[in-house]
């Protein structure tokens, strides 16, 4: 692995592997939304709307592993500088307000026929919505430091911090009292839910799942090579301006 983790090799890792990660994707989702409409069956109290379940669910799961695995990148970048570690985490942060925006707006269309309200400030909600502002955040810390190691280094702090609201998240059902059901799917004893409703979601999960490894590793692909011609550039403009400057400026700064 520590051959995979040199920017180079990295490259060409992600080339092989993106054409069969998004094949992969695109027979996960064909299969996931065939058992989700035409398969799965309508639920005895909530009807035919239950079939939201099959997008919001797997978002909002991801929109919790992707912040996990920023973590684990802002981990790696205060603790051994890797440009890896800074690249992915950069790379998550909008994959992640993505999954949780998709989360947000899914649990408002299916919380309307539901509750009778659009919005509440349910405890699992407002946690969502509080992830939601924490991406926007990363995402415009990155894009408002020039420097890339100090902006890898403020957003790994950062992301540190914010990562406390993972657990609020998860554990906001048992906590509080909360329109949401508690879990069913993981939880001590085995799935609640019904093998017809669980395969079809399984299902949609692991096209989710598909889709954000295929597109994290080509954002991390995407970021190496913005950042080596960024250096590029940097190297030409000071060539530029060394052959430009007369030798007497030299001498000046070395005196």
């Amino acid at each position: 692995m520590r051959n995979y983790a040199n920017p180079s090799n990295f490259l060409r890792l992600v080339g092989a592997l993106v054409p069969g990660l998004a094949a992969l994707t695109g027979a996960l989702f064909c299969l996931g939304l065939y058992l989700a409409l035409f398969v799965a069956p309508p639920d005895y109290q909530q009807g035919e709307s239950v079939r939201i379940m099959y997008l919001h669910v797997p978002a909002a799961w991801m929109s919790m592993f992707v912040y996990a695995t920023m973590t684990s990148a802002a981990i790696g970048s205060l603790v051994w500088r890797h440009p890896l570690a800074d690249a992915a985490q950069k790379a998550a942060a909008p994959l992640g307000a993505g999954f949780t925006f998709l989360c947000l707006v899914t649990g408002s269309l299916w919380g309307k026929p539901m509750w009778g309200a659009w919005w509440v400030w349910d405890a699992r909600l407002t946690s969502v919505l509080v992830l939601f502002l924490i991406y926007l955040a990363l995402i415009a810390l990155w894009r408002t430091i020039e420097d890339p190691g100090k902006a890898a280094r403020g957003a790994a702090i950062f992301t540190l911090v914010g990562a406390v609201n993972i657990p609020i998240i998860k554990f906001s059902v048992d906590w509080w009292n909360t329109l949401h059901q508690p879990a069913s799917v993981m939880r001590m004893g085995g799935s609640a839910i019904a093998p017809s409703m669980l395969w079809p979601l399984v299902a949609m999960a692991l096209a989710f799942a598909a889709l954000f490894l295929t597109l994290h590793l080509a954002a991390i692909r995407n970021e190496i090579l913005r950042r080596r011609l960024r250096r590029l550039a940097i190297l030409t403009a000071d060539s530029e301006r060394g052959e430009a400057a007369p030798a007497g400026a030299f001498l000046g700064g070395a005196r």
